[in-house]
């Protein structure tokens, strides 16, 4: 059993480390973060200088290579300081190249993906009903029609994350009416953004504010047989595989989360005084800077494990369950822990721990609410259906 990275991933998590400190450091995220009308286009566009948008992406797509053990380390390290804002990267990097590379045609990923790579091509992700939430499927009232030489799109979609930034839209809809099962009948469709009948507003909300959540409505948008994802009414399937890599990205956010923590947390109670000393020999924080350091190898353990089991092509959706799970829980209480460390510096907008506290509580209702997580493990281990 080997739990250390290779050379090649330490010299690799060592350069974007560097690279996060000196180029994303935490009072240029606060300050981003904070603009929440105006998506962080600084971010893309340093992000793209340096190619990282190629990571995962394989390189007969022009991209850079690696698997999603690399792009965890990206995601974990990124995440340090950028909290929510980790999704400029990984809403296309991530959600958009993945989705593609499963569900796509060869044709799709060979006009796509080196777009994705070189940084030309924003992507976001248009699956939640107004009505659904985590019942994406049993909520699904955005409808597909086949018309001459394409489809029309009817309907409204909720949290569509920097949707008025985006060059393409990845839709989910029903395309047959008639479909027996719900997970049946099927559409994902490439929307280019800027098509008429697309309607973006903008959702104000607790965290990740500055990447500009949406809702999207469809009024009788057309989009060409060519910007269907791989086959008509089966995309639910395609799309599948996808979904543990989802839960590896939103594991490595919440490690990179409880990173910044524990860095910051650490600072203030080498240098802060009371009582005529350093805050760091008071017993009771030392304990909770204990909890934080054993959340954080933790989910440490829990992410490398399943994000190795997912490269090496093996079943693990249990496992990326329980890691998405332990990990918003831990990375929330961690942040708590820290705003509690630095009192009311903890609760200010001149600190990050507010930021991190807002950035990742969303994550235990999304992209799958934790609730679900526990009836899905319960159920791959013996128990019937509960919902």
């Amino acid at each position: 059993m080997d739990f250390n990275l290779t050379e090649e991933q330490v010299a690799f998590r060592d350069t974007v480390h560097r690279w996060v400190d000196a180029e994303l450091p935490k009072d240029l995220m606060r300050r981003l973060e904070a603009d929440e009308e105006n998506y962080p286009y600084e971010i893309w566009d340093k992000l793209k200088e340096q190619g990282f948008f190629g990571i995962g992406i394989p390189e007969e797509y022009a991209g850079l290579g690696g698997d999603v053990v690399m792009q965890m380390i990206f995601a974990r390290e990124m995440a340090r300081t950028a909290g929510g804002l980790l999704w400029v990267w990984g809403l296309t990097s991530f959600g958009g190249a993945k989705t593609l590379a499963t569900a796509g045609t060869e044709e799709q990923r060979q006009k796509w993906l080196p777009q994705m790579a070189a940084g030309d091509l924003r992507v976001s992700l248009s699956m939640t009903e107004p009505d659904g939430g985590t019942d994406v499927l049993g909520a699904m009232k955005t409808y597909a029609d086949k018309v001459d030489g394409g489809w029309k799109i009817n309907g409204a979609k909720m949290w569509t994350t920097a949707a008025r930034a985006a060059d393409r839209l990845l839709v989910l809809c029903r395309s047959d009416r008639n479909a027996e099962k719900k997970h049946h009948g099927l559409t994902a469709f490439f929307v280019d953004a800027k098509s008429p009948g697309i309607t973006a507003t903008l959702l104000p909300k607790l965290g990740m504010r500055a990447m500009g959540s949406c809702s999207v409505t469809y009024d009788d948008v057309f989009v060409p047989d060519e910007d269907v994802l791989g086959e008509p009414h089966k995309a639910w399937s395609a799309m599948l595989p996808s979904l543990n890599n989802e839960r590896i990205m939103v594991g490595a956010q919440c490690l990179g989360a409880i990173d910044g923590v524990l860095e910051d947390a650490l600072d203030y109670m080498k240098q802060r005084k009371a009582f005529g000393k350093i805050i760091g020999e008071f017993q009771i924080l030392q304990h909770y800077v204990a909890d934080i350091a054993t959340s954080q190898k933790l989910v440490e353990l829990l992410l490398y494990n399943v994000a190795w089991m997912q490269a090496q092509g093996m079943p693990c959706g249990n496992e990326a369950n329980m890691l998405k799970m332990v990990a918003t829980e831990r990375a929330v209480e961690a942040a708590d822990l820290g705003i509690q460390i630095l009192g009311g510096m903890g609760y200010s907008a001149e600190t990050d721990m507010q930021r991190y506290w807002r950035d990742h509580r969303i994550l235990r209702m999304t992209p799958i609410s934790n609730e679900m997580v526990r009836n899905s493990i319960a159920e791959n281990l013996g128990l019937p259906r509960s919902f």
